[in-house]
Parts: C-alpha cells; sequence; structure tokens
C-alpha cells in the first residue's frame, strides 16, 4: 500500500510538471531558442567542428606516418630457367631445366615516413587557421540571420493576430449597422441601397477575417520553423504588438559607435583575402624541394606449403632506410601560370574588401534613415489612426440620424479598415528596421 502511494504521488508530481511546462515565448525567449535550435544554427555548429578536423588532418600529414603491409604469394605453376648443363657436369651447349625457389613465400613490412620539408604543407597548416576563422564568422552571421528571422516571423504572427481581433471587431460591428438598417428598410422607412451597401463591405470584412485566420496559422508555422520547433507545436506568443514596438524604440541606437571590424559582412570579406593570401602562396610554394625520409621493417618466409603461422617457420628479416628529395626543375612556365593567376585573385579579393567596407557603411546609412523612417510612420498612422476613427464615429452617427448616406458611411469605414491595416505595419516596421540596424552594428 505504501509503495502504491508513493508511485501515486510521483505521477501526480510528474504530472503537474508537464502541465506547467509552457510553450510559451517573449520575443527574447524565441531567440534564445531557436539560437540553440533552428536547423541553420545547428549545422554552423557542426561546420564548425569540421574545421577543427580539418584543421587536425592536414598538420597530421605532415607527422610520422607507419603504415604495414602483408604480401602473400602461390606460384600455382613455377617458371622454369635453363642453366648450361656444364655447370652440373653436363655436356657442353646442353641447358638443364632449372626451377628456383619454393611456390609459396609470404612478406610483411612495416614503414615509417616522415616529411622533412614541403612547402605546400606549411601553408595549408597556416591555410586551415584561416578557414577555422571563416568558419566561426560564418556561425557568427548564421546567428544574426536566425535573430533577425525570429524577430520578422514573431511580428508577423503578431501582426496576424491583431489582424484577426479587429476585423472581427468591424465585423460585429457592420452586422449590427446592417440589422438596423434593415429593419429601417423593412419598415419603409429607409432605402434599399444603403442595404446593399453596408452588405458588400460586410462581405469584404468576412473575406479578411476568413485569410487574416489563415495568416495567423502560417505565420505562427513560419515562427515555429524559424525557431527549430515542429510546424504544429502550439506555441504561445507572450508579447503585444503595440508594446513590443515601443520597446523597440530606441533612437540613442542611431549615436552608436560603428566598428567596421565588428560587422561580420566585413569579416567574411577579409577571410576571403586571407584565403587568397594562402592560394597565392601555395602557388608559389610549389616550387620549392620537398625533402621526406622513410625506413622499414620486414621479413620474408618461403615454403612449400602454406606453413607461415607455425612457430617452427623460419622468417627472413630485413631493412631499409632512405630519403626521398624532389626538385622541381622546369614545367614549361606552368608553376608560373598558376601563380600569376593567383595573384590576380589575391588583388580582386582587395578589389572587393574595399567594396564591401563601402557598401557596408552606405548599407548603415540606409538603416538609419529607415528606422528613423520607421518610427516616424508609426507616430503618423497612429495619429491617423484615431482621426480614422473620429471620422468613422461622426458617420455612423450621421447615417443614424439620417443625416448621411449609406454610401458616405462605406468610405469613412473602408478609410478606418486601411488605417487600421498601416498602424499595425508601422509597428511591425519599426521592430524589423530596427533589427536590420542592429544586425549592421552587431549588437
Amino acid at each position: 500500500m505504501r509503495t502504491t502511494l508513493i508511485i501515486l504521488l510521483l505521477l501526480l508530481s510528474w504530472f503537474s510538471q508537464a502541465q506547467d511546462s509552457s510553450s510559451s515565448y517573449s520575443l527574447d525567449e524565441a531567440i534564445a531558442y531557436a539560437l540553440e535550435n533552428n536547423y541553420s544554427a545547428i549545422n554552423a555548429n557542426r561546420d564548425i567542428v569540421d574545421a577543427q578536423k580539418q584543421k587536425w588532418e592536414t598538420i597530421a600529414t605532415g607527422l610520422p606516418q607507419i603504415s604495414g603491409a602483408i604480401n602473400y604469394q602461390n606460384q600455382l605453376k613455377q617458371p622454369v630457367s635453363q642453366i648450361p648443363a656444364e655447370f652440373f657436369g653436363g655436356e657442353p651447349g646442353t641447358f638443364q631445366e632449372v626451377v628456383f625457389g619454393q611456390p609459396q613465400s609470404a612478406t610483411a613490412t612495416a614503414t615509417l615516413e616522415q616529411q622533412i620539408f614541403d612547402g605546400s604543407y606549411i601553408v595549408g597548416v597556416q591555410a586551415t587557421r584561416a578557414f577555422l576563422s571563416f568558419s566561426r564568422n560564418n556561425k557568427e552571421k548564421t546567428e544574426l540571420d536566425v535573430r533577425k528571422s525570429v524577430v520578422e516571423a514573431y511580428g508577423n504572427v503578431l501582426l496576424a493576430q491583431e489582424s484577426v481581433l479587429i476585423a472581427e471587431n468591424n465585423k460585429a460591428t457592420l452586422e449590427k449597422n446592417l440589422y438596423e438598417t434593415k429593419r429601417i428598410y423593412e419598415n419603409g422607412l429607409g432605402d434599399e441601397e444603403s442595404v446593399d451597401q453596408l452588405q458588400i463591405t460586410l462581405s469584404s470584412i468576412e473575406n479578411q477575417l476568413k485569410n487574416a485566420k489563415r495568416l495567423e496559422k502560417i505565420t505562427l508555422q513560419m515562427l515555429n520553423l524559424t525557431m527549430g520547433l515542429p510546424i504544429g507545436s502550439p506555441t504561445v506568443l507572450t508579447e503585444n504588438l503595440d508594446d513590443l514596438t515601443q520597446k523597440q524604440i530606441a533612437l540613442g541606437l542611431l549615436d552608436t559607435e560603428f566598428k567596421m571590424e565588428n560587422n561580420v559582412d566585413y569579416k567574411l570579406a577579409l577571410n576571403l583575402n586571407e584565403q587568397r593570401y594562402f592560394e597565392h602562396k601555395l602557388a608559389k610554394s610549389r616550387a620549392l624541394p620537398t625533402l621526406n625520409a622513410f625506413v622499414n621493417y620486414g621479413g620474408s618466409s618461403f615454403s612449400e606449403s602454406f606453413n607461415f603461422l607455425s612457430s617452427g617457420q623460419e622468417w627472413f628479416g630485413s631493412s631499409v632506410m632512405g630519403f626521398n628529395l624532389k626538385v622541381p626543375i622546369f614545367s614549361s612556365l606552368g608553376r608560373s601560370a598558376s601563380t600569376q593567376r593567383a595573384k590576380i585573385a589575391l588583388e580582386k579579393a582587395k578589389t572587393q574588401l574595399t567594396e564591401a567596407e563601402e557598401q557596408i557603411r552606405l548599407q548603415l546609412e540606409s538603416a538609419k534613415s529607415d528606422y528613423i523612417l520607421s518610427i516616424e510612420e508609426y507616430g503618423t498612422s497612429k495619429e491617423n489612426l484615431r482621426l480614422a476613427e473620429r471620422i468613422e464615429n461622426k458617420n455612423q452617427i450621421k447615417y443614424s440620424e439620417g443625416l448621411a448616406t449609406s454610401f458616405e458611411l462605406r468610405q469613412a469605414q473602408t478609410q478606418l479598415y486601411s488605417t487600421q491595416q498601416e498602424y499595425l505595419q508601422s509597428m511591425v516596421d519599426v521592430i524589423n528596421q530596427k533589427t536590420a540596424l542592429e544586425t549592421i552594428l552587431n549588437q
């Protein structure tokens, strides 16, 4: 009984924890989760590990290499040699057929090789460090791209959710207007055109509401995909679009000191220069001699039958030590052409680096301008929304009192609906433009 009670308590505790576990995310929490679980971020981490392994793989080629070899031969029909018979006491001018050796033989050797000098090896080791630096910078760029994608996806979900709420409110208001107008028309106090005008507006709003609900589902799936979650996960967003927008308005960001060496695109362009530099250095190193040393030890054994594994089988040892020096002498100017091409590629990379610097400076100025514009548009659209609501409300009153036509009311409503969407989009633009500026500044 006591054991059963303990099991029940453990199950209740686990169930309670399972209920408490939430899939709710603020924007910062969504970004943090994506940096660990986004598919591109995971592969970027693997690329760094791969670069580290590649670095050691290159280094290892210049370290001692030991290899072994076993060779077994069975001469099914041994070759016959003819020896002058007089060597064996025979008549001069005749030959004696002789078979040399035994039909089966085995050889086992172990060889130690050591590279002493190879210019391409030295350059290769230096290039692996540059490649590792590129992998780290590429991971940094991937993380910035993931962060930007999460911010955009998160904002799109909030935009879709707000659009659904607004469309539902607009639909409820229109349904009320249409109901009242129909009653007035049925009592002979109104015209049919007013009913038709409201019905047209209501049909349009119903379609917008259906589309907004579809977009809400799709944008949530896109956010899940960006975060590295199954697209069907019931993710809940804890941020409010208006509050999140207010937090993203930080004009002090415009005064942040820009350091070119911190920009990830500049770092990648610099990595390209390093790569071209080592390619040029490698091309020049091919004109240098290479020197390698080796030593091996082995044994050979011969027999009439396969008994090489027997303890009494005799093996004859042998050992060789030597050096291998290879000196490039003439390549019909092939090496020279290769070196010149590598130099041209290096000069092109330097030009591309200068171009990248100017492009990044232009992107920075453009991002600042876009961020300021998004904040201004947000303020303007907020004021326009207030005015559009007031205009629509006045037309509602005038229409109910018979002082405005249904066409005028529909114009005011259409203007309000358009202004509502502009206001929602302006908030998303503030969030996205701030993220774009932070990406360039590497904040």
